[in-house]
């Protein structure tokens, strides 16, 4: 019982520490951007397979932290930078919500690269969303070779920090703001 009490009340502080670095205030451009291009090469010395889709994809987003918490019921927030053939061109958030098994609270980066001008252009109307464990790859050496498009979009997802365990179901959204 007491590891119970000791495993909630950690599963609480990294919670609140997650959800108050969501409610932050938001960064400046400039410093998202610096924030998303180093986030981009940390995936790329993860796995450098990665530089391909870079360099061949329409465009991209790259959320550097994006950070989550559950016990039963769980969410997660980011805030990222999308890029088309390289440049800037506008702001994203990303949010989350499941239900299921998970208890623990953890920070991740994300990148979403897109196809072509139709994927891209989907997003940033706000309607990409999907099953925010089911579609993502986790980086690592080699997953860039073995991982293709679906529906014009690949999802690579970076452990920073924490420690997460979870069977649940539910879904990640998007907005989407030009610069």
């Amino acid at each position: 019982m007491n590891a119970m009490r000791s495993a909630f009340r950690v599963f609480t502080v990294l919670a609140a520490a997650a959800l108050l670095s969501a409610c932050a205030s938001t960064p400046s451009d400039d410093r998202m951007i610096r924030e998303s291009r180093a986030a981009l090469e940390r995936f790329v010395e993860r796995d450098p397979g990665l530089r391909d889709w870079r360099d061949q994809a329409h465009g991209y987003v790259i959320f550097p932290e994006i950070a989550k918490g559950g016990f039963w019921v769980g969410g997660g927030f980011g805030r990222g930078i999308v890029f088309e053939r390289g440049e800037p061109i506008g702001r994203a958030t990303t949010s989350q919500a499941t239900v299921g098994a998970q208890i623990g609270a953890q920070t991740y980066s994300q990148v979403i690269f897109f196809r072509d001008d139709a994927a891209l252009r989907t997003f940033q109307r706000g309607n990409l969303e999907f099953s925010a464990q089911a579609t993502a790859v986790a980086a690592s050496a080699g997953a860039a070779a073995t991982t293709s498009y679906e529906r014009g979009v690949a999802v690579f997802n970076m452990t920073r920090g924490g420690l997460m365990a979870e069977a649940s179901v539910g879904g990640q959204r998007f907005s989407y703001e030009p610069l």
